[in-house]
C-alpha cells in the first residue's frame, strides 16, 4: 500500500472507500487536567504539554460511520463557533479526493462521546495532522471482503488495533494511561504519548507504509 495524497496536514493511503482507519496528531500546548468520561470513575487524569496520537477506525460507507464524517467530527467542539482549524482544510480537500457526500457539510453540534472528544474540546488543544487508511471493512475475523490482514484468522484484532499495537511498540511512544481511547480493544491504548525529536515526524509516513504493507493483503 502507496500514500495516494501528502501535503503539510493530511497523509492517504488508499482510494474509492469511504471508510478505513485513521491516526490523529494532537499538540497539547500546556499542562491539563481532563477528565475523559467516565474512564477511572471520571477521575481528571494529568496531560503534560507535548504531541499525542490517537487511533480509531470509521468503516462506514456512508453516514456518520464514514471517514469524512467521523473526521470532521473530530474537528469539531460543542461549542460550534470554535472548530478545530483544520476542519476547513478537510472541508477543501476532501471532495477533492472523492471522500464523503456531496456537498460535504460539518456536523450542525457535537456530543462527547469518545475518550478522544474529552481532549479535542480543550482550547489549549491542536488537531494538526490526520494520517488515514481507505479500506472497504473491518479487518476482523468474520467481516468478509474487503482488505484483509495477513494472518487474521490466528489473531482477529482489528487493522485499528493493530496499527496502535505497532506504534506501542516504538521507543518515542508510550500511553498516556494504559486503557485509554481503546473501548473496543480490551487492554490496549490508543490515546498515545509521542516524545520524539522534528525530524523523526518527517520519517513517520514511511514508518506507517512500510508497517500496512506488512499487513494488508
Amino acid at each position: 500500500m502507496q500514500i495516494t495524497y501528502q501535503d503539510d496536514s493530511f497523509c492517504c493511503w488508499g482510494a474509492g472507500s469511504q471508510g478505513g482507519i485513521y491516526i490523529l496528531r494532537l499538540s497539547v500546548a500546556e499542562r491539563l487536567r481532563v477528565r475523559f468520561g467516565r474512564f477511572q470513575q471520571g477521575q481528571p487524569i494529568d496531560v503534560p504539554p507535548g504531541d499525542y496520537l490517537y487511533v480509531g477506525s470509521a468503516l462506514g460507507q456512508k453516514g456518520s460511520g464514514s471517514l469524512a464524517r467521523r473526521l470532521l467530527r473530530h474537528a469539531s467542539r460543542s461549542d460550534v463557533a470554535n472548530p478545530q482549524p483544520i476542519r476547513q482544510q478537510m472541508l477543501a480537500l476532501f471532495p477533492q479526493i472523492g471522500l464523503g457526500p456531496k456537498p460535504l457539510r460539518p456536523p450542525a453540534g457535537k456530543k462527547l462521546r469518545w475518550h478522544v472528544d474529552f481532549l479535542l474540546e480543550e482550547v489549549a488543544v491542536e488537531l494538526r495532522m490526520i494520517y488515514f487508511v481507505r479500506v472497504k471493512k473491518r479487518n476482523t475475523e468474520g467481516h468478509g471482503d474487503g482488505a484483509e490482514l495477513r494472518g487474521e484468522k490466528k489473531d482477529s484484532r482489528s487493522m485499528e488495533t493493530a496499527v496502535a499495537r505497532h506504534l506501542l511498540t516504538l521507543p518515542q511512544i508510550t500511553p498516556l494511561v494504559p486503557g485509554l481511547g481503546s473501548t473496543d480493544d480490551p487492554g490496549g491504548t490508543h490515546l498515545l504519548r509521542v516524545t520524539a525529536v522534528p525530524t523523526w515526524w518527517q520519517t513517520f509516513p514511511d514508518q506507517l507504509t512500510h508497517f500496512l504493507q506488512g499487513i494488508i493483503e
